[in-house]
């Protein structure tokens, strides 16, 4: 069954598992972002996040920064790209530097390492856990044979999934460094979700794009996928719809109905497809898993 065109269907949020559904039973390709819809590192970086801009918009004397400007500036952009974002939302200008920067440096790409840093430390620290609805929706998915992708604009996504012992779920990782290495335009632009899906094999029509961040979602909206998804970590159900989500969700497992399961799957690790995945997917090198950016 093929998925509806964005015309055809009808954005809604769905508060339960026991309201309306979608029909997602064309869909055979998930592209997941991994902060906030598949891991609750979102967490972790909106806490890094405060730590850097804290101080530095004090020191300049401009408004204090907060939640919001996380969600509307920074949430599913690349590193460095959030940097410029929230400067440019207080009007400040500061040198670009380098990629190589210092993190006591107060250019762009300083700021940008320093707030890695900060990530990097409290992820050693703390780990983190993948969410469990999220990896019962995984799980549902791929009992159905349905191929999974991770799309993130950090360059630290391999760090964190396999600090969530879910690294081997995926087959594809579309991650900042490859997006870097090969000249893929960042979120909101959905040029890493349709890479994703080349590398997965699939037309984006039988995709859908899975976010809980404003660019993420306008990624998916902006491209010629099935179905966007939302998941709402903070944003606001009414922003993601607005933006282009096609429904919005508080945990993933209450779409597990809309995939057409007379039961639910168990929450064992799902069966891989044969032969291990698609040809042709890119599995992040061991120079992309020591953590880096976003």
């Amino acid at each position: 069954m093929c998925p509806a065109t964005r015309d055809e269907r009808t954005a809604h949020v769905i508060p339960s598992p026991t309201t309306a559904m979608p029909d997602l039973r064309g869909i055979r390709g998930w592209l997941f972002d991994l902060d906030g819809v598949l891991t609750p590192t979102a967490d972790v970086h909106m806490h890094a996040w405060a730590r850097l801009f804290t101080p530095v918009l004090a020191a300049a004397g401009a408004e204090p920064y907060t939640d919001a400007d996380y969600f509307a500036y920074i949430d599913g952009k690349p590193r460095y790209d959030g940097v410029r974002s929230l400067l440019a939302s207080r009007g400040i200008v500061l040198p670009e530097g380098e990629v190589t920067d210092a993190p006591e440096l107060d250019t762009v790409h300083g700021l940008g390492n320093r707030k890695n840093a900060a990530f990097n430390a409290t992820l050693a620290e703390e780990g983190v856990t993948a969410y469990p609805g999220s990896l019962a929706f995984l799980d549902a998915v791929q009992h159905d044979g349905c191929l999974a992708a991770v799309v993130s604009s950090s360059k630290n996504a391999p760090a964190v999934l396999a600090a969530a012992g879910i690294a081997d779920r995926f087959e594809v990782v579309v991650d900042g460094a490859v997006a870097a290495r090969e000249g893929i335009a960042g979120k909101p632009a959905p040029d890493t979700y349709l890479a994703a899906a080349e590398r997965l094999g699939l037309d984006p029509a039988v995709c859908a794009v899975v976010e809980d961040a404003e660019s993420g979602v306008r990624a998916g909206a902006a491209g010629p996928f099935g179905a966007v998804i939302g998941v709402d970590r903070g944003a606001g159900a009414e922003t993601l719809l607005a933006l282009g989500a096609d429904v919005v969700v508080h945990e993933l497992d209450e779409l597990i109905p809309a995939l057409g399961f007379e039961t639910r799957p168990p929450s064992s690790g799902a069966p891989r497809p044969a032969g291990g995945g698609p040809a042709g997917v890119h599995r992040p090198a061991d120079s992309e898993r020591e953590g880096g950016l976003a």
